[in-house]
């Protein structure tokens, strides 16, 4: 089971748990207000106080997008709802004589759940209010019963168990926060250096076609046969170069980087054997590479790209699966598609990127999905761990 499917499942069982501890709740209200019999007042504001336990079930039950602004709104016109019922207990009720002695334990249970929801995901703007207006309902609850020491009690408890859910939720709101900006972090710097090698190779190839119109203009007199190669070779750099940019369109260098930064040679998949050779000997796992078909005349993005899914693959081996005894590299060149495969037989697969950093492939893939390629990971059928990328040759391929 992979980690969303995982999360999803904790997600569900924590719903049916707070479903049925609300209906236990529910159930121990209702026998107890009504062991001793009801007046019709007192039937009422049971049934009112049961409607708000139930109305606070669609704001903490559902799953929330983030900043959601319906959600603390929401919050607001409950919290507004409960404390206006605890109000008109106390004026115009004796002491615990119309709810038979309770306050409504599935109320204040429902109440708190719903501060820990709108501290999560409510809309940063309106979820302090609606997080304080929320408490300050669950934590007046009590006071429906009377005003006894015990009920104060209860009501400082019950405000310390909101302040608690709260901040549980914001807790859960900074570290979700502080992911995605990573996250953002590393998609931005592997967008940067895709640009870098955009950048090499279209300066490679304009600085060859310039050379040969140089060569064409000098020879134009002597050997007109030569400038019709020479154009011919023109053309067909300047095309693989718009190519190449029309692949890369909306990949833009970092604007804060300096233009005249030095530049490293372009490493492609002419390099992964030396790449494997200095991985032997250095950890137990032996590594090979399996090539299938021609790799000469790849696109240098495509190139460079499946060197760094080789290389992301080494490295999630190397970190997370110290047991593997080998790791095969398999490279597949079709007519229309680059197939790289990165297989190890570590017993214990890489860490998730939902469980751990898992930066490195979440940039990976976002170097791959702007060639218009896929790029999946996971374990393997018989075990160990499965990288497996498909880079399109041509921008036709890419849909």
């Amino acid at each position: 089971m992979n980690a969303p499917a995982l999360r999803l499942l904790w997600v569900r069982l924590a719903q049916a748990a707070g479903l049925l501890a609300l209906g236990l709740f529910t159930l121990f209200d209702l026998r107890f207000s009504t062991s001793t019999g009801l007046s019709p007042a007192a039937l009422l504001l049971l049934l009112l106080r049961v409607g708000l336990t139930v109305g606070t079930v669609p704001l903490w039950l559902p799953m929330h997008r983030e900043n959601s602004r319906r959600l603390p709104v929401a919050a607001l016109v409950l919290a507004t709802a409960s404390l206006t019922v605890t109000l008109g207990i106390r004026v115009v009720a004796n002491n615990g004589y119309l709810l038979g002695g309770s306050w409504g334990l599935a109320e204040s249970a429902g109440l708190l759940a719903v501060v820990f929801v709108v501290s999560r995901w409510g809309a940063a703007r309106l979820a302090p209010w609606a997080a304080v207006a929320t408490g300050l309902a669950a934590a007046l609850l009590p006071l429906r019963a009377g005003t006894d020491n015990v009920l104060v009690i209860f009501g400082l408890l019950q405000a310390l168990a909101a302040v608690g859910a709260a901040a549980g939720g914001v807790y859960l709101r900074v570290v979700a926060a502080r992911r995605d900006r990573t996250i953002a972090l590393v998609r931005a710097e592997q967008r940067a250096e895709f640009a870098r090698d955009l950048h090499d190779f279209i300066a490679h190839h304009v600085t060859g076609i310039v050379v040969q119109a140089q060569g064409a203009r000098f020879v134009a007199e002597q050997d007109p046969q030569r400038v019709i190669a020479a154009l011919e070779q023109i053309e067909r750099a300047g095309a693989e170069t718009m190519a190449a940019m029309r692949r890369m369109v909306g990949v833009l260098r970092n604007p804060d980087a300096p233009p005249d930064a030095p530049l490293a040679p372009l490493a492609g998949v002419a390099d992964l054997a030396p790449l494997l050779e200095g991985l032997n000997g250095t950890t137990r796992a032996q590594a090979r590479l399996h090539v299938d078909g021609d790799l000469d005349g790849l696109p240098v993005e495509v190139s460079t790209s499946a060197y760094r899914v080789v290389m992301e693959g080494l490295t999630n081996s190397r970190q997370h699966a110290p047991d593997a005894r080998f790791v095969d590299v398999a490279v597949r060149r079709t007519p229309d598609w680059l197939v790289v495969r990165v297989v190890d037989d570590g017993a214990s697969p890489p860490t998730p990127p939902a469980q751990g950093h898992g930066f490195g492939l979440i940039g990976l893939t976002e170097r791959v999905r702007a060639l218009g390629g896929t790029i999946t990971a996971g374990p393997g059928v018989a075990g160990g761990w499965v990288l497996d990328a498909a880079l399109p040759l041509h921008p036709a391929v890419v849909r």
